[in-house]
């Protein structure tokens, strides 16, 4: 009996792993995606940074712990909105010391202002599954324009908490300088190449 028990249960294993990974599959054209309000996932939310260090090195760090919200119009996406704010104390090295540094006055000033916030003015389709997104970054106490590239990268029934997620990723590049943090300019570049993974879950 126990070889049968043992396949049994196998079988009864392969079954509830086909369920869950079915349920797993994402669709990948944006006409897709279901339309409404979605909340940011922080937990797989993350905004990456990468600057040029004294010319030898693209040193990068992360941001996470990203809230926020995106109210996508699928019809005409031009209707759809988005602001996120990051938590600038969540900034994560490869060193704990350049950390805390980064946290500092000399750098982000964390203390005194504890958010960065992107919040969208326009969203313009650029292809299947490509748009242009402009909005507007306060960092560092100063607000300015910026202009995401958005990609739409996957949607669909998330298999562990069950929720529809949909996910994108963006790529900008900012002047650190434009919002007052100038520390080491020019040696650790001006130039601050952001890449953000979002993962937003429809609101119920």
């Amino acid at each position: 009996m126990k070889p049968f028990i043992s396949l049994a249960a196998t079988a009864f294993f392969l079954s509830f792993t086909a369920v869950d990974m079915a349920s797993a599959e994402a669709v990948t054209h944006a006409e897709q995606i279901q339309a409404g309000s979605y909340d940011v996932e922080p937990y797989h939310t993350q905004v990456a940074f990468s600057v040029l260090h004294f010319g030898f090195t693209y040193y990068q760090g992360i941001f996470s712990q990203i809230s926020g919200r995106l109210d996508l119009d699928t019809q005409n996406p031009a209707k759809s909105s988005l602001a996120v704010t990051i938590p600038i104390a969540s900034v994560l090295t490869t060193s704990s010391k350049l950390d805390d540094e980064l946290k500092g006055d000399q750098w982000f000033d964390s203390a005194k202002f504890p958010e960065a916030r992107f919040v969208s003015t326009q969203i313009r389709q650029t292809g299947k599954n490509e748009a242009v997104v402009t909005g507007n970054l306060t960092l560092h106490g100063i607000t300015k324009p910026e202009i995401l590239k958005v990609r739409f990268v996957g949607a669909g029934i998330n298999p562990l908490d069950k929720k529809y997620t949909a996910g994108f990723e963006g790529d900008t590049t900012i002047k650190r300088s434009d919002f007052g943090i100038k520390t080491y300019v020019p040696y650790v570049s001006d130039n601050v190449t952001l890449h953000i993974a979002g993962a937003f879950e429809k609101r119920s």
